[in-house]
């Protein structure tokens, strides 16, 4: 199904290769925050970064590095996919905030401050305890907010997230989450927190991963729409869009690494073993993209609203977001 939408994801952490690049150019992808670095520290999320490079110039028929919603705009109009950088983890700052300003440069435009455990910053979602964001973490998010490196909070503690969106001067964001409303679990966010977020400013990208809907993975397309429209009569029309949260081409072992602390200590998120999450029926990857848009329209959304969700809102959210101060 061809379209003329302007679709934005505010989160894919696939197995970046050809075929993946492929697939977002086949569902009409316009842009993606997408992830470099999780568990890794300074000179690995360098090397990351410095393959993005490389595939940027060997696949540039198919993607472009986007630094700002003006390049994914422009990235839309020749037919290709922006690929905006992000790291799901503060830990590559490692304890030197000047290399904020060094990703800035290589083009990051996303950073959430602490990915399931404990960082320098604060406390992830997973932590029995949270003591809320440290000083460190205090002045990260001051440069964050100076740069224009967007805040993400989609994987933060409840008192980290809360300090953080009070202590920073620009607007924050839930990257990929679902509502707690519609299922318990520990990645899912309270109403009174995607209140807080969209309340201040913020933004809150939804996402379509099978294990955080109520289905599981049963999940379709009617539960993805049903998530979406619980967070759109929760938050109104205007501060909502698209976090898949899509991992394209991985396996049962990065699933692993990604459950355990810093990537090699204990579980703390789930099962350590078994198969990858199904996506949801209907929506297996990028390349789907277009069966959403038809979903959305079977069951009668303006077609205003679905422009919106698809992407503009993130676009209209990133043109302040992504400007430094």
């Amino acid at each position: 199904m061809a379209h003329d939408y302007t679709i934005f994801d505010g989160l894919i952490i696939s197995n970046w290769s050809r075929p993946v690049f492929e697939e977002m150019n086949a569902g009409g992808l316009a842009g993606a925050n997408c992830t470099c670095a999780v568990w890794e520290g300074f000179e690995a999320t360098m090397g990351n970064i410095a393959r993005w490079k490389r595939m940027f110039k060997d696949n540039a028929d198919l993607i472009v590095q986007a630094r700002s919603a003006q390049d994914i705009r422009n990235a839309k109009a020749a037919g290709k996919t922006g690929i905006a950088l992000g790291f799901q983890n503060s830990w590559p700052i490692e304890d030197d905030l000047d290399r904020v300003w060094l990703f800035h440069d290589v083009g990051v435009r996303t950073i959430q401050m602490t990915y399931n455990t404990q960082n320098l910053a604060g406390a992830g979602c997973w932590e029995s305890t949270d003591p809320g964001l440290s000083d460190y973490g205090k002045r990260l998010v001051a440069l964050l907010n100076e740069a224009g490196i967007l805040i993400d909070l989609s994987h933060v503690g409840p008192q980290t997230s809360k300090d953080a969106a009070e202590v920073s001067k620009r607007p924050v964001a839930y990257t990929h989450v679902a509502p707690a409303g519609m299922k318990d679990h520990p990645r899912n966010k309270p109403d009174d927190m995607l209140k807080r977020i969209s309340g201040t400013g913020g933004f809150v990208g939804v996402a379509l991963y099978a294990p955080f809907l109520p289905k599981g993975d049963d999940s379709d397309l009617d539960d993805c729409l049903d998530t979406l429209e619980y967070v759109l009569n929760l938050l109104g029309p205007e501060r909502v869009g698209l976090g898949t949260d899509f991992t394209q081409g991985y396996g049962a072992d990065f699933f692993e690494w990604l459950r355990r602390d810093k990537g090699t200590g204990a579980g703390v998120a789930g099962p350590m073993k078994g198969t990858r999450p199904a996506n949801p029926k209907g929506l297996d990857g990028m390349s789907e993209y277009p069966n959403l848009i038809q979903a959305m329209q079977q069951r009668g959304w303006d077609d205003s609203l679905i422009r919106n969700v698809m992407g503009e809102n993130w676009l209209t959210f990133l043109d302040d977001a992504w400007t430094p101060a």
